[in-house]
């Protein structure tokens, strides 16, 4: 079980099924899928959808702290609003990658930005790791700025990850800005 985080606008919390009609409006724009790394189709309905969510809430069960997938649901009214997700970079030796997703809608409000701050903050903490990796298609201008604004170090372009030509960055725990 991966716990509740909080900031004064956000929770993060693990997915639910009944989180299906929002996580759509996420994984189901174009204009979010077009630059989600691994490459994902646009999820076209809710029950594909929900089984997506199943199967993130089946494998969280089995994952070592800090990997897991977590939804960011604003607090004034309850929607969720984006995901984030720690994961081994491939070839899956040690690298551990944040990524943030979020409506169209939610875009502009610095929620990526703080939402990934207080999950980066905790995997720190309590996943006992020294350094997080961010990797970004190298026309995300969004991504991009966000892992600035998370202090994440640019090192280096590559297309080892995911056979896609990506943007690498790094946050160290000694390196995370808290605001």
């Amino acid at each position: 079980m991966r716990p509740t985080l909080q900031t004064d606008r956000l929770l993060i919390r693990t997915w639910t099924e009944a989180d299906a009609d929002d996580a759509l409006a996420i994984y189901g724009s174009a204009d979010v899928a077009h630059w989600l790394s691994p490459a994902m189709e646009q999820v076209r309905d809710t029950t594909t959808m929900r089984a997506i969510l199943r199967a993130w809430i089946e494998a969280q069960r089995s994952l070592i702290v800090p990997s897991g997938h977590w939804a960011v649901v604003r607090r004034e009214d309850g929607k969720v609003i984006g995901g984030l997700m720690i994961r081994l970079l491939p070839p899956y030796d040690e690298d551990l990658e944040i990524s943030w997703q979020l409506s169209p809608d939610a875009w502009g409000h610095g929620y990526a930005t703080e939402a990934s701050r207080v999950l980066i903050r905790w995997a720190f903490d309590e996943g006992k790791v020294d350094e997080l990796f961010a990797v970004a298609r190298p026309h995300n201008t969004r991504a991009i700025a966000t892992a600035g604004r998370l202090g994440m170090e640019w090192v280096g372009e590559t297309d080892k990850y995911y056979d896609l030509d990506l943007q690498v960055y790094r946050v160290r725990a000694t390196e995370l800005k808290d605001g």
